[in-house]
């Protein structure tokens, strides 16, 4: 099973999500697919996606996490906690204090609507940020030299030893992502 956590203020309905979704079904694998809407608090989070494996994932699938800048965080997190492997775009490593100047209302990017962070939502995310990871090799990270948004330098630093594909330019979204989507799902699939 490939689980997709997007990111902060992002939604299913993400560039990268659908662009992994559609490649997966035309490999007639859109069931190993599992990409739910995450809510804002980080706690309810980790709830929502172990309840979601837990009840799609069958008896003895591996479970791959692919995580987006926020999402990234959240897979590091349960990939430490459940021994899953996770690929890791652009990973938020250090979120409670990145998402400090976003307290209070903030629109979201599909389809409308907004979200409130509060301060406990910071708070949340300082209770479940990992210090170290542990085994490496569970790791695939995908960081981009060019993102505007969070210093890759950061992101390197918080996964050493991990297999790294290092992009220089490009952007937070990695616009190019359709480049690199069979190279992530080789890693999804590899023993």
């Amino acid at each position: 099973m490939i689980v997709y956590l997007h990111g902060f203020r992002s939604s299913p309905q993400s560039f990268k999500a659908r662009l992994l979704a559609a490649r997966l079904a035309e490999l007639g694998r859109a069931d190993e697919w599992l990409c739910p809407t995450l809510p804002v608090s980080p706690d309810e989070t980790i709830e929502l996606v172990e309840r979601e494996i837990a009840q799609n994932a069958r008896p003895g699938e591996r479970i791959t996490l692919l995580g987006s800048s926020l999402g990234g965080f959240f897979a590091t997190q349960l990939a430490e906690k459940h021994g899953w492997r996770a690929v890791l775009l652009n990973p938020a490593v250090v979120p409670d204090r990145d998402l400090s100047k976003y307290l209070g209302e903030q629109p979201l990017w599909h389809g409308g609507g907004s979200i409130v962070v509060e301060p406990r939502h910071l708070q949340e995310l300082r209770a479940l940020a990992v210090a170290h990871i542990t085994r490496p090799e569970r790791y695939y990270l995908i960081a981009a030299t060019g993102d505007e948004v969070l210093d890759y330098r950061e992101m390197l630093a918080h996964y050493p030893g991990v297999q790294t594909h290092l992009i220089e330019g490009s952007d937070h979204g990695i616009s190019e992502f359709a480049d690199y989507v069979d190279e992530v799902i080789r890693f999804c699939d590899a023993p």
